[in-house]
């Protein structure tokens, strides 16, 4: 496989007309100077809390750019637009951080009415939610420490199991996969035997259900062998989103804190070598496993693709899917897309105020991951000098 793939920018950025171009280009450039990260992370944060007119702006630039709208409808435009060039939606609710139940039911109804909306859109084959979306943080955390919830908590942690078989018992009937994102290490033990409950009981044919495994632990290997054996005995199928991970830091910073271990791999090629061996493990027992394999980085691309080819694995095998950010890596997501692979983007969506956690995390990650901001510039690079030799 030549690296040439990649830096294609006349397919990558063919949906961005110059403005968009040029926003972009703004953007990774603000993002790649990490004190002005900091200092416009304040300065937001401070204008919303101070209920300053900022949401125009806000709109126009970083929600635009990393969001598909404030609602399921809004980002209509942006889920047609890129399904005409074979790149795929998975709505993203990325409200974060409310901790009572209406906020829990709501969610829930939030993921139910976006299965009912995907199921009539053929760009729309997965949805996603997040464990804490639908539950408090605490209690997951009681739950995987093992320790004895009160009565209270036992009919919250009920309600919690009602709400995650809601979504993916409507999700098998209408066929639309859902993945469950991971959260911290602390509450992720819970999260993980819920999901394997939920495969167990919806996975039985085919995979509906996929949680996910974050790579940049070191342990997930071999959960995934265990996982893997425990439905070969239990004859259900398993769905897996691999991703690297979102919470390095905090985990780390927690590990020494309390005085643990950390579960997280040491290095950075520790993480890409795990990541790799995941996702061989997986392609390597596709009659029982569905991957999604969520990832900004080409090698692991390369490797995913190379493994396909030598296996005689369909560019369109279901089984096998391709995920990047919406507003990240379209020179990966529209060049795999033209090559004929299934690749699904995560469109964020919600209020303007709501979803500032996630794009501040957005943009702090891709401070701290220069590589991949340096890259999103050169590629914008050449494509504005591609456009201005045309013109």
């Amino acid at each position: 496989m030549t690296n040439s793939l990649f830096d294609n920018t006349q397919v990558a950025f063919a949906l961005k007309n110059d403005s968009e171009l040029e926003r972009a280009y703004f953007l990774f450039k603000m993002i790649s100077h990490e004190p002005l990260v900091r200092i416009g992370t304040a300065a937001t944060n401070f204008a919303l809390k101070a209920k300053l007119p900022v949401e125009g702006l806000i709109r126009a630039t970083v929600f635009d750019h990393f969001c598909g709208g404030v609602n399921e409808k809004d980002c209509l435009p942006v889920i047609d637009k890129m399904f005409t060039n074979g790149v795929s939606s998975v709505l993203d609710y990325s409200v974060e951080g409310k901790e009572d139940e209406a906020t829990f039911d709501d969610a829930r109804d939030k993921i139910l009415k976006i299965i009912k909306f995907a199921d009539e859109k053929e760009s729309m084959p997965i949805v996603v939610f997040k464990p804490t979306g639908f539950g408090r943080f605490y209690l997951y955390q009681k739950k995987g420490e093992g320790k004895a919830f009160t009565e209270k908590e036992e009919q919250e942690w009920e309600r919690i199991v009602a709400r995650f078989d809601a979504v993916c018992k409507l999700a098998k009937e209408k066929d639309v996969e859902v993945l469950i994102d991971g959260e911290e290490s602390w509450m992720q033990e819970a999260a993980d035997e819920l999901c394997e409950q939920m495969m167990q009981k919806y996975n039985g044919d085919i995979p509906i259900v996929y949680n996910t495994l974050q790579t940049y632990r070191w342990d997930r290997l071999e959960y995934l062998k265990n996982l893997y054996d425990r439905a070969i005995a239990g004859n259900f199928k398993l769905g897996f989103k691999i991703v690297r991970g979102a919470y390095m830091e905090k985990e780390r910073k927690r590990a020494e804190d309390k005085g643990y271990q950390s579960p997280i791999c040491e290095t950075k090629q520790a993480t890409d070598k795990n990541f790799n061996t995941c996702m061989t493990f997986i392609l390597n027992h596709l009659e029982t496993i569905s991957l999604f394999i969520g990832t900004h980085n080409e090698l692991s691309c390369y490797i995913a693709m190379d493994m396909m080819k030598e296996k005689g694995i369909a560019k369109t095998d279901n089984n096998v899917w391709f995920g990047q950010l919406y507003g990240m890596s379209d020179h990966i997501s529209f060049n795999l897309a033209e090559q004929g692979y299934n690749v699904a983007k995560y469109v964020p969506f919600g209020p303007v105020k709501d979803v500032m956690p996630y794009l501040i995390r957005r943009a702090e990650e891709n401070t701290s991951v220069a590589g991949q901001t340096s890259r999103e510039l050169n590629l914008l690079k050449q494509e504005r000098k591609r456009r201005k030799a045309m013109s």
